[in-house]
C-alpha cells in the first residue's frame, strides 16, 4: 500500500489504534482514549481520506495503523497508514493519509470460508476488479479457505473480472452463476457441482390387467415406435414418489397412487455428463381417461401387459426385460420393492422420506412393512 504524508517530518508509532468510520459524506470519528485534548478535522481529497490532528507536542499517542470502513454503498474499505508531525509555531501539527482500499460486503461460513453477499456487489466492474483484488488479498492474511462468489445475471459484467482474478465456475442457474476461489495451498476441498441426475419411470396397471404406455415425440431412432411407460426428470425439492404421480399425470392425464419403487438404476456420462439415478415406481391408477400431452407425447393407451412384454425392443434390451421381470413378480406376490416413510432426524430436524420395507411373515402380501 502506498502511503503518503503532507509533510516532510519523521513519522512515529505507537501502540494505539484508530478507528475511522466514514459514511457518505459525514464522519464520525471513534476509539480515543488519550490523557490529552485531540483535535481532528477531516477533508476529501482526490486521493484519499484526510484526517488531520492537531494538539501538543506531547501528544504522541498516535497509531500508525487505522482502518476505514465505508459503510454507505457496496464497499468496506480497510486501510494502512502512517501519521507525520512537523512543528509550527503553536505545536506539533498531525497529518496523515490513507489510500482506501474496499473490501465486499461478505460473511464467514460454518466451514472457515467466505460468502460474498450478491446483493452488495459494486455494478461498475473496475470498482468491482480493485475491490475483489483488495478483499482477496485481505481474506488470505485472515486464513481464509473457500471463497464464494454468486454474480446474479443482471451483473454478468463482473464474471471476466473474476475469472481474471482467479475465480472459476461452479455452477449455473437461470438467474445466477456461481464461481469459487481456493485460497490455501494443495487440492480445493470445497464440494463439487451436484453430479446427479435423478429421473423417475410410473409404472401403472389397471384392474384389466393392462398398463399405461406412451409413446414419445422426440426420441433416438433405437426405440423409435417403442411404447414405454412414462418417464421424466424429478424437480427441486420434490419427492421420488411425487415426481413419478407428477410425470404421468403430465403426459397422460391419468391420476395415480405410489405403491413403491421396485427398482431403480445407476449409469454415468448420460445428460450433460452427469450421473444419471432412475428409479421406477409402481404407481396404482386413480382414473382412466387419457389426456395427450402434444408437446412431448406422440401417443399414449391403456396396453395389456402380455402385449407390453412381447414388444421386440423390451424383448431384445436386456435391462428393459429385467425391469418387466421385477414389475410381474411384484404382481404376482413374489418379490416386494421400497415403500417410503416419512422419519424426522435430530441431526438436522428436517423430514426425510426413508425408502425401505419390512416383511414380518411370509403371508405378508401386501409387502409394506410397518
Amino acid at each position: 500500500m502506498e502511503l503518503k504524508s503532507f509533510s516532510s517530518s519523521n513519522s512515529l508509532s505507537s501502540s494505539s489504534e484508530i478507528a475511522v468510520l466514514a459514511r457518505s459524506s459525514s464522519y464520525s470519528y471513534n476509539a480515543f482514549s488519550f490523557s490529552h485534548k485531540l483535535g481532528v478535522r477531516f477533508s476529501n481529497s482526490a486521493r484519499g481520506i484526510v484526517v488531520g490532528s492537531y494538539g501538543g507536542p506531547e501528544n504522541h499517542y498516535l497509531a500508525n495503523k487505522a482502518t476505514t470502513s465505508l459503510a454507505g454503498g457496496a464497499n468496506n474499505v480497510a486501510a494502512e497508514t502512517s501519521f507525520h508531525s512537523s512543528s509550527g509555531l503553536n505545536g506539533s501539527t498531525w497529518r496523515l493519509f490513507t489510500r482506501n482500499l474496499s473490501v465486499l460486503e461478505a460473511y464467514d461460513d460454518e466451514y472457515g470460508g467466505v460468502v460474498i453477499d450478491p446483493d452488495r456487489l459494486p455494478t461498475n466492474p473496475a470498482v468491482f476488479a480493485r475491490a475483489l483484488h483488495s478483499s482477496l488479498s485481505h481474506w488470505k492474511k485472515m486464513g481464509k479457505k473457500g471463497i464464494w462468489l454468486k454474480l446474479p445475471i443482471e451483473k454478468s459484467d463482473l464474471v471476466p473480472v473474476s475469472v481474471k482474478e482467479g475465480f472459476q465456475y461452479h455452477h449455473a442457474e437461470p438467474g445466477y452463476v456461481m464461481l469459487t476461489y481456493w485460497i490455501p495451498e494443495g487440492p480445493c476441498m470445497l464440494p463439487a457441482n451436484a453430479s446427479h441426475l435423478v429421473g423417475v419411470g410410473g409404472f401403472v396397471i389397471n384392474e384389466n390387467n393392462e398398463v399405461l404406455v406412451v409413446q414419445e415425440k422426440h426420441c433416438s431412432p433405437e426405440i423409435h415406435g417403442l411404447w414405454k411407460i412414462p418417464t421424466g426428470f424429478i424437480l427441486e425439492a420434490e419427492e421420488i414418489y411425487t415426481g413419478a404421480i407428477r410425470e404421468v399425470k403430465e403426459e397422460t392425464g391419468v391420476d395415480t397412487e405410489f405403491i413403491e419403487v421396485i427398482a431403480f438404476r445407476h449409469a454415468h456420462n448420460v445428460a450433460f455428463d452427469k450421473s444419471d439415478l432412475f428409479f421406477i415406481c409402481m404407481l396404482r391408477a386413480l382414473s382412466s381417461k387419457i389426456v395427450v400431452d402434444d408437446h412431448e407425447i406422440e401417443a399414449a393407451k391403456w396396453m395389456p401387459l402380455v402385449d407390453f412384454v412381447k414388444q421386440p425392443l423390451i424383448q431384445e434390451d436386456s435391462m428393459f426385460k429385467k425391469i418387466i421381470d421385477i414389475f410381474v413378480a411384484r404382481l404376482g406376490m413374489r418379490y416386494c420393492g421400497l415403500s417410503t416413510h416419512q422419519v424426522v432426524s435430530k441431526f438436522d430436524g428436517r423430514v426425510s422420506s426413508l425408502y425401505y420395507n419390512v416383511i414380518d411373515n411370509d403371508e405378508d402380501v401386501n409387502c409394506v412393512g410397518d
